[in-house]
């Protein structure tokens, strides 16, 4: 038997006897040498127990000091500490919930910088072969918070997270837009998530901060005019991008994923690959007539379409937007043109926009787009009308022999 099976078998003899004698007055243990003596000595200082306790109480003293003693606690010590934490919680669940609570934010962590961290993260999904686009992007945003927190990431908390979100500013010196904010968020909440993993912290402190909702907002759509401009402004090596975003309507991402070696202008047919694709599926899309015109200078070239960073790539689309701009000269007779207001993925709605007027066919410009017919439909029909669409696909290079808006009349179209 253990102890505390022999411990228990005489709580239960202690009560037989007391209850049988009817009472401890004139009652003497005799026990037989050698092992006899000590049993009845115990077995006697459990009667005195027994007259005090029933028999399940006294179980329940017997169980809760042999739970006790491998931690060298006795049974008052116990239920004093208890007590006094019941004082300041209302029941035993939340002690429980309190010290389980304690033991994870107490545990030990590796201590690492969370600018050792980024470029731990960084390497590794290098390693696991991230796309180009991806590794831009973590570098673009974590190497941003890593030189604002100079901190280990275990003393980073939400509050800090929280904090820095709302002092980062967007390139016009606003707040950044909801999408952006929320793309900030999903990164620094894989970080702190691969950070927990390796022991650098406990919890994930972007996972308790505020989430903003996203709306999808309207459509927005350049006009002829507008695209006539911003491709008239553009740097050589931004114009192939921008002009195969407004009539092609690739992604931005899949551009930069892009090579020349799937742009076929002798067939007009553009593949977009599945490793490119947003969706993981391969795609043609058709070069219209006007962007075969746009990229008639490139046919030879090898490589990226895109040779810049992602980084590089949104800062093309502001200074092209902003050479747009024309200063007013008299003499000339030149007006002044505020620059073209730069929108949001309004290359991509263009093309679905207009491609939908021109052909009136949502099944085949969602095979195009690589969409489905249902979004096309539902966000980008009557968007714009056929004849701005016919407008939109006769953008074209001012040299070019077929150019029907030239400058001077694509100012004077309507937005």
């Amino acid at each position: 038997m253990s102890a505390s099976e022999i411990e228990r078998t005489l709580v239960r003899l202690a009560h037989e006897i007391v209850e049988k004698n009817e009472g401890a007055d004139n009652l003497g243990l005799v026990g037989i040498k050698r092992r006899g003596v000590p049993l009845a000595e115990r077995l006697g200082k459990r009667e005195s127990t027994a007259m005090r306790l029933s028999e399940s109480k006294a179980m329940e003293h017997v169980n809760s000091e042999a739970r006790l003693k491998p931690f060298n606690v006795t049974v008052d010590a116990a239920t004093s500490c208890v007590a006094e934490c019941l004082k300041t919680v209302p029941d035993l669940a939340t002690i429980h919930a309190a010290i389980r609570f304690f033991a994870a934010r107490n545990k030990q962590v590796v201590k690492k910088a969370v600018a050792d961290a980024v470029t731990e993260f960084r390497t590794l999904k290098a390693a696991r072969g991230a796309s180009e686009r991806y590794k831009e992007d973590l570098k673009s945003r974590l190497d941003k918070f890593a030189e604002d927190c100079k901190k280990d990431v275990a003393n980073v908390g939400t509050a800090d997270v929280q904090a820095w979100l709302d002092s980062r500013k967007a390139s016009d010196g606003k707040p950044l837009a909801p999408q952006s904010y929320t793309n900030f968020r999903r990164v620094l909440s894989t970080f702190f998530g691969f950070c927990v993993t390796r022991g650098y912290c406990v919890d994930n402190a972007a996972d308790g901060v505020e989430r903003i909702k996203v709306n999808g907002g309207e459509i927005e759509v350049f006009t002829p005019s507008e695209i006539s401009r911003l491709l008239t402004a553009a740097s050589p090596d931004f114009l192939p991008s921008l002009a195969i975003g407004a009539f092609a309507g690739l992604r931005s991402a899949e551009i930069e994923r892009l090579n020349w070696q799937n742009v076929n202008l002798a067939e007009k047919i553009i593949t977009v690959g599945a490793a490119t694709a947003k969706t993981a599926s391969r795609r043609l899309v058709p070069i219209s007539d006007n962007l075969a015109a746009w990229l008639a200078d490139y046919a030879k070239r090898e490589g990226k379409v895109w040779p810049g960073t992602y980084d590089m790539f949104y800062k093309a689309q502001e200074a092209t937007a902003a050479a747009t701009e024309i200063q007013a000269d008299p003499e000339k007779g030149i007006k002044a043109m505020k620059p073209v207001h730069w929108k949001a993925n309004a290359l991509r709605h263009s093309f679905i926009s207009y491609r939908l007027a021109e052909i009136q066919n949502a099944a085949q410009v969602a095979l195009e787009a690589g969409n489905s017919a249902q979004m096309v439909f539902k966000h980008y029909r009557q968007i714009v009308k056929a004849a701005d669409a016919q407008r939109w696909f006769d953008v074209r290079p001012a040299e070019a022999p077929s150019n029907v808006l030239p400058m001077s009349a694509a100012a004077t179209v309507k937005a």
